[in-house]
């Protein structure tokens, strides 16, 4: 259910400072409940996709991107006049990068797949849907609908 190259998804920051587009597909969109998704959103799990890093393309407000390396090889990024958690950049995969979805104002046409890292989940958020669920992350070979 990828969004076609010709599609353009238009996402901000909470306050609006920070503006970007997506022209391009999205894909393993998952629901992670890692400890550190949790701290950094304030919520029971964040849900997030990749895109390909040319695909994304910040449109508005760049200089107000604040940066956070929240584990080795993973940077968060986050508004600095708002606080809303962004984009994750890998350094292992520099062609990826990790889409909060919850700051798109589109509607991707993507839904999750899986539940991720569920082994560290809020211990008073109960996971209700059918989805999959990895007491880690999602692994490499994992096919939705198999």
């Amino acid at each position: 259910m990828d969004l076609s190259p010709r599609s353009k998804l238009r996402g901000t920051c909470l306050c609006g400072g920070l503006r970007y587009e997506v022209a391009g597909s999205l894909h393993r969109v998952i629901h992670c409940h890692c400890s550190m998704c949790r701290k950094a959103t304030g919520a029971a799990f964040r849900t997030r996709a990749g895109v390909n890093t040319d695909e994304f393309r910040w449109t508005q407000g760049e200089a107000l991107l604040g940066r956070y390396e929240s584990s080795p090889g993973q940077t968060r990024t986050f508004c600095t006049v708002c606080g809303a958690t962004l984009i994750t950049l890998f350094r292992d995969y520099p062609n990826t990068l990790g889409l909060a979805l919850g700051t798109l104002d589109d509607d991707p046409g993507v839904r999750a797949v899986a539940h991720v890292h569920v082994a560290s989940k809020a211990p008073w958020f109960e996971i209700t849907d059918d989805l999959p669920q990895f007491a880690e992350g999602l692994p490499a070979d994992f096919e939705p609908g198999r």
